[in-house]
């Protein structure tokens, strides 16, 4: 029997499987289509094979980094969770995915990463307290420069300011995109009926940070929850394939890995690894320092460097889970 494929995927907090909304559209539809994965939670995207998350690791040794591309090559083996959608349901799938990058996308970012408060007191706090050093130090503000980039992109517009107007405008785009969703969800369980489908990855995958995450300015959150199907949906697939985590978020504590004890990171070792790395990279930094007067992070890890990665959302504590994805 072949090895299953390894998923690597940002940490989970607030109750949520992972913070980052990639990670969750692949977790949701590999618990849609069945697929057995071996699962890997980190928050240190350096130790991906891809430099980056959500990253996967077929079996084949071959590395897939975009949700799409992880979607495709799970149903070529043959987990398709859009088995049963017809034509015209397989095109309104198609749009209804491109209505999210046009429309929520950029509004995300901007809730994430732009907007002062939101990035001051949780974004860059989250990653300051929960990577490891030294990458707490620099990571943050240069994941922050990566999405003001795609913003720019997805936007087109490269000299793009922050400001009242540009928020006003993606609250609204984004409060518009939530409506033709929820329209089209309307009582349904689901998008399509009574089985989840791709597009429900996406939609869950996108709206669930928005949801469940505690944001000084919750302008996004407040419309959201004002559209009763929308949450309940969010909330109800937690419930049925994500139920751990909401343990977890209700009892105030972590969801606990039970890491195996024949792993290559079982806990003794990694916490071995975890104080030496720190250790080198202090002392390569402090050496550094005191003969140039200035610490530059590409002594750090200028292998690393060469492959920034590139995620979307927040990471968590540093260790690994394996299980059933």
């Amino acid at each position: 029997m072949a090895a299953p494929d390894e998923l690597f995927c940002w940490e989970g907090d607030w109750g949520l499987p992972s913070v980052s909304t990639d990670c969750l559209v692949v977790l949701a539809y590999a618990q849609f289509a069945g697929a057995p994965l071996k699962l890997r939670k980190i928050c240190n995207p350096w130790r991906s094979p891809s430099g980056s998350l959500p990253a996967l690791r077929t079996n084949q040794k071959k590395t897939l980094s975009r949700p799409s591309d992880i979607i495709v090559h799970l149903r070529k083996r043959k987990y398709n969770a859009d088995y049963d959608l017809s034509a015209k349901e397989g095109a309104d799938s198609l749009a209804f995915i491109s209505l999210l990058e046009e429309k929520l996308i950029p509004a995300l970012i901007y809730t994430f990463w732009v907007e002062p408060k939101n990035y001051v007191d949780v974004t860059r706090r989250w990653y300051a307290e929960h990577m490891m050093f030294p990458l707490n130090f620099f990571l943050p503000g240069r994941m922050q420069s990566r999405q003001l980039e795609k913003l720019r992109l997805l936007r087109g517009d490269e000299n793009l300011e922050a400001g009242e107007e540009l928020e006003k405008e993606l609250y609204q785009d984004a409060a518009e995109c939530m409506n033709l969703l929820s329209q089209r969800l309307g009582s349904q369980k689901f998008f399509f009926g009574d089985s989840p489908s791709s597009l429900d990855a996406y939609v869950f995958g996108h709206l669930a940070p928005i949801l469940k995450c505690k944001l000084p300015n919750g302008k996004l959150q407040q419309h959201l929850k004002s559209l009763d199907n929308l949450s309940d949906f969010c909330s109800n697939i937690l419930l049925l394939y994500f139920p751990r985590d909401g343990r977890a978020e209700n009892s105030g504590e972590k969801a606990s890995p039970q890491p195996d004890a024949a792993d290559f990171d079982s806990v003794p070792n990694k916490r071995r690894k975890q104080f030496l790395s720190a250790l080198f990279a202090f002392a390569a930094m402090l050496s550094y320092a005191l003969l140039t007067g200035m610490v530059s992070v590409q002594h750090v890890h200028q292998e690393a460097l060469e492959e920034p990665p590139d995620p979307e959302h927040i990471g968590s504590h540093e260790h690994e889970e394996e299980g059933d994805g």
